[in-house]
């Protein structure tokens, strides 16, 4: 049953965007999480990446999302000398989360989760006509 593999396949990418949108989530959060000792390392943003996946039962190629994997790229020092976590020279290191980027990846997701839903409401409503025709 093919509508039925659409919609196993359709469902995968919708729990992997679901994942991603979570770890977004977290990395807006902490966007502004400080080190809690002087010199130390703020919350580091985390990156979800998928993967294709057999379903062996349907032979699908179905998407799963990764662990969150943390971004090693570097932290803004900020100059900020009265800060608890600034260094011995005055620096605070910040997370090396940008809102921006992190916006526009979750509106991505956003996008692709409806993309999925779209493919399961068509699959569901040619099951449901198939049914309809059978019926007559």
């Amino acid at each position: 049953m093919e509508l039925k593999n659409a919609m196993k396949i359709s469902a995968s990418g919708m729990r992997a965007q679901g994942e991603r949108l979570k770890t977004l989530a977290e990395n807006i959060a902490n966007a502004d999480s400080m080190a809690k000792t002087p010199g130390g390392d703020p919350y580091r943003r985390k990156v979800v990446s998928f993967k294709s996946e057999l379903d062996r039962a349907t032979g699908a190629n179905l998407v799963k999302a990764q662990p969150p994997k943390t971004d090693r790229s570097d932290f803004e020092l900020k100059y900020d000398p009265g800060h608890p976590s600034a260094n011995a020279d005055g620096y605070v290191k910040m997370p090396n989360v940008k809102t921006v980027i992190e916006m526009a990846d979750m509106r991505e997701a956003q996008r692709t989760y409806e993309a999925n839903l779209n493919v399961v409401d068509s699959a569901k409503q040619m099951i449901s006509r198939t049914v309809d025709l059978l019926r007559n």
